[in-house]
């Protein structure tokens, strides 16, 4: 059996698709949702045609006001998406058609080609500045977790061992800045992306005196001065889907830096840690064992970095071997766009939500942080104030830890003589640096985790973000 369907087919076709070509090559199944965008682009569209008189001022009024309507059915679920239209494109225009006998006028001059680059364009717009706001929304849960526990310490690692003391605010400021830097990728993504590609037609524009320039700035392509801001090649603007991989890198990146926050969570919450409680309505229990309290929300952001990492490599081979210009190929952008957005954004309100109503143990952090290995670098740098090399004082403090290892003691146990049969330059006021409050009052370098170096970069925060309201 074989359907025909009377826009997307032309003439030089005797029949229509098959109907396993036809299921196999439709699109409106998902690219249903630059409906809003599609509609607004055809407004803009139909509004540069009147101006060059293409349309009257009747059919002009006719058009919008159809896609108008056409569009609150859409919002209402009222409207009917066929897939013999193939794509969103076809089902609007069809529809149009079949309501104004001016809507076969409205793709004068324009392309599906140029029409999705453009809906693409303005439906991630759209999504950047949504993504933007639901980051500030993360960021505030975390600077207010860090206000709430600024005097909570505990152990900084790495290799997953503990290193150093500092302070929970200033571990839970480093993901800000993490996110900040997220933010402006997107803002760098979004002024790349700002460009009108309508007008380009197929491939080779039009030879219609097109207004490219009303339609640019119409939908808001526009630059600091409202100046429009135009594609300058039309095979490079049916083709490029630069703005899209920028997103999903940027996504990516984002991913990765949520995953990276779910995963100290994840280790925080388990009781060999024991550092904060996530709220019951942000964990799952077990379907066997009853005591079970798993940090569901957490492990599953953790796995969702996987869907958007392979959003970017799926996006990219998609692109490495097309010539130039447009190809279908292009139509399986949209999934890996659309399925990275909606990750991303719902990762991070949740994670935000969640750490609105995180506990934090204090004191198992502070007993945790208590270990005084943790301050063998302080025992270093007290030789270096005694005049000594660094290399050679932290062999001095390495003996002095194999010396404690070895009697079964505590760093901090060891007495004056045993420091000093390890280097003479120990005195009794060596002690001293096992002092945990001493020991971070003394880390007041910019950046550092200092309470003092934390205070000041947590209003520093508190101001930023109030501001970005």
């Amino acid at each position: 059996m074989k359907t025909r369907s009377p826009v997307s087919r032309s003439a030089r076709f005797t029949g229509g698709p098959a109907a396993d070509t036809a299921a196999f090559t439709e699109s409106v199944s998902f690219d249903y949702r630059l409906w809003r965008q599609d509609l607004l682009g055809s407004m803009a569209h139909a509004r540069m045609l009147q101006q060059i008189g293409v349309l009257s001022r009747a059919e002009f009024k006719a058009i919008v006001r159809e896609l108008d309507r056409i569009g609150r059915e859409i919002a209402a679920g009222r409207f009917r998406w066929r897939t013999e239209f193939e794509d969103v494109h076809m089902n609007l225009e069809a529809e149009l058609t079949r309501r104004v006998s001016a809507g076969a006028k409205l793709h004068t001059g324009r392309s599906r080609n140029d029409q999705v680059a453009l809906d693409l364009r303005l439906w991630l717009r759209d999504e950047i500045v949504g993504l933007a706001d639901d980051l500030r929304g993360l960021q505030r849960s975390l600077a207010r977790l860090a206000g709430r526990h600024r005097d909570v310490v505990l152990p900084g690692y790495t290799h997953l061992q503990r290193a150093q003391p500092v302070l929970l605010a200033h571990h839970l400021l480093a993901y800000l800045e993490m996110l900040e830097r997220d933010q402006q990728r997107l803002e760098d993504c979004f002024f790349r992306l700002n460009v009108c590609p309508l007008g380009s037609g197929a491939l080779a524009g039009s030879t219609l005196p097109l207004d490219r320039e009303l339609v640019a700035k119409l939908l808001g392509f526009v630059d600091a001065n409202g100046r429009p801001r135009l594609t300058q090649n039309s095979m490079d603007a049916v083709s490029d889907r630069d703005f899209a991989v920028e997103f999903c890198a940027g996504g990516a990146l984002l991913g990765v830096h949520l995953s990276r926050l779910a995963e100290d969570l994840v280790l925080w919450s388990a009781a060999e840690f024991n550092f904060i409680r996530i709220d019951d309505a942000y964990t799952t229990g077990s379907s066997l064992m009853p005591q079970k309290k798993n940090p569901d929300v957490a492990e599953l952001a953790r796995g969702k970095s996987g869907r958007v990492i392979g959003n970017l490599v799926a996006l990219l081979t998609l692109l490495k071997g097309l010539p130039m210009t447009y190809n279908r190929d292009l139509q399986e952008d949209k999934e890996r766009v659309f399925d990275t957005a909606d990750t991303v954004r719902s990762t991070v309100r949740v994670l935000a939500s969640m750490l609105r109503k995180t506990q934090v143990n204090a004191a198992a952090c502070r007993a945790a942080a208590g270990d005084p290995l943790l301050l063998a670098t302080d025992l270093a740098d007290y030789l270096v104030r005694k005049g000594r090399p660094f290399r050679q004082a932290h062999h001095a403090v390495g003996a002095a830890v194999a010396l404690a290892e070895r009697q079964r003691k505590r760093l901090d146990q060891l007495t004056l003589a045993e420091l000093r049969s390890v280097d003479n330059r120990f005195e009794r006021d060596a002690l001293k640096v096992f002092d945990l409050d001493a020991a971070l009052a003394r880390r007041e370098v910019l950046g550092a985790p200092g309470k003092k170096q934390v205070r000041k970069q947590l209003a520093r925060w508190q101001k930023r973000l109030a501001e970005n309201r």
